[in-house]
């Protein structure tokens, strides 16, 4: 060490005034720690007296600097950030990915199945100059992240998969153009209600973490809680009914139905039509005939002709409501024991993020029975239209009182 801090000495020596010297001694010094100022003594011959000298010298600048937030540039001084000389390749490289990007329920962060260098390839094409390393670093900004294989694999996928994710992105902007609602809907997984444990960490006095059950039996008073979700892709606000029965379409619907009343009429007063993007099963899946006669009455009740796009099987984390709100209901009550039902309401409601999401919650107390049984006479009263293109995944439910719908 003495050695190569000898050779910096003498490269430095002749350029060095005798105060640059000095701090650069100190600043060796320091970088040591512990027996610097001996050993930096020792290898320049300047004396630990003139070391320490520096040392002090080298406080009263950090303390300066900090006092009176020096700096060398200028106020927007240095190389401008390539999006200040192209606004719109931020959107455009959403707009590019969004389609295709996915999220874990219980985390924040997206991936997409788009390579980096097929987006810099896209955007080059479009005209924007950039290269896939910027790709990478403006991804990480909108809160994408590298996944491994074991996060991507879903076994075997639809021949038709991409073409749907492409079926309903461009619903969703049609829709959204002309000013119609559009949500995504699902249900969170049930959760215990109790002093139970809940996965995460929380902030908490030392030693001092808060106590739970050491076995996850459920409470046969308290039970446990459906949240279903309805999230409302344009205004970026959500809706959670958090049911204590049965996860059936009736519930599903009935979610709708207050998501609606409370805050959809309030936004789209003038809609006539609703899309809706939902996975492939549960309680609204595109073969549950219980989801279908419930829409109907849904339609007729509100007026509205109800667009339903379903994700093909094996994608559902690819709908959006499980990274836009689902996620962060996780992160906000991760560590914290969901004793009772208001707790679990508050935690919901009080869920936001920096960009802006809302979220109303309820309760729902209503009973779900399971095994309603839908005949064939009654699916045969369902106004259902199927679409051109994967009818069994795409279809329109038309109000009694409209001849047709738009879409």
């Amino acid at each position: 060490m003495a050695r190569i801090i000898r050779g910096k000495f003498t490269d430095l020596d002749l350029v060095l005034d005798e105060r640059n010297r000095r701090l650069w001694a100190a600043a060796e010094a320091k970088a040591l720690s512990h027996g610097g100022q001996t050993l930096v003594s020792k290898a320049t011959g300047i004396s630990r007296r003139t070391i320490h000298v520096g040392l002090r010298e080298l406080k009263q600048a950090a303390d300066i600097r900090v006092k009176d937030n020096k700096q060398v540039r200028s106020p927007g001084g240095g190389r401008k950030h390539l999006t200040d000389h192209d606004p719109t390749l931020r959107t455009d490289l959403e707009a590019m990915v969004d389609p295709t990007s996915r999220g874990d329920p219980e985390s924040p962060l997206r991936w997409t199945c788009k390579s980096t260098r097929q987006l810099a390839s896209a955007l080059q094409e479009q005209g924007h100059k950039i290269g896939r390393q910027k790709v990478a670093d403006l991804l990480a900004d909108l809160g994408y992240s590298l996944q491994g294989n074991r996060k991507t694999k879903e076994g075997a996928s639809h021949p038709d998969r991409d073409a749907q994710f492409k079926y309903i992105n461009a619903q969703v902007a049609a829709f959204q153009e002309s000013g119609q609602p559009v949500v995504s809907v699902d249900t969170k997984k049930k959760e215990l209600v109790g002093d139970f444990k809940n996965g995460g960490q929380e902030w908490q006095p030392k030693g001092e973490p808060e106590l739970v059950r050491t076995y996850d039996f459920i409470d046969k008073k308290l039970g446990k809680v459906n949240p279903y979700g309805v999230y409302d892709q344009t205004a970026n606000v959500g809706w959670v009914s958090v049911g204590v029965d049965h996860d059936t379409a009736e519930f599903a619907v009935e979610s709708l139905r207050r998501w609606w009343n409370k805050m959809g009429s309030h936004i789209y007063s003038e809609a006539t039509e609703l899309l809706i993007t939902a996975d492939c099963g549960g309680s609204n899946g595109s073969r549950v005939r219980l989801w279908k006669v419930s829409l109907q009455r849904l339609a007729d009740e509100l007026g509205l002709c109800i667009s339903v796009c379903h994700f093909p099987p094996g994608t559902s984390k690819w709908n959006k409501i499980e990274h836009r709100m689902f996620s962060h209901i996780s992160m906000n009550w991760r560590g914290k024991p969901l004793t009772n039902h208001e707790i679990i309401i508050n935690l919901i409601a009080n869920t936001t993020t920096q960009k802006g999401l809302k979220i109303q919650a309820e309760l729902d107390t209503g009973l779900y029975p399971n095994g309603i049984k839908v005949t064939d006479r009654d699916l045969a009263k369902v106004r259902l239209k199927k679409a051109d293109f994967h009818g069994e995944w795409n279809y329109t439910i038309m109000p009694v009182k409209f001849a047709k719908c738009v879409s």
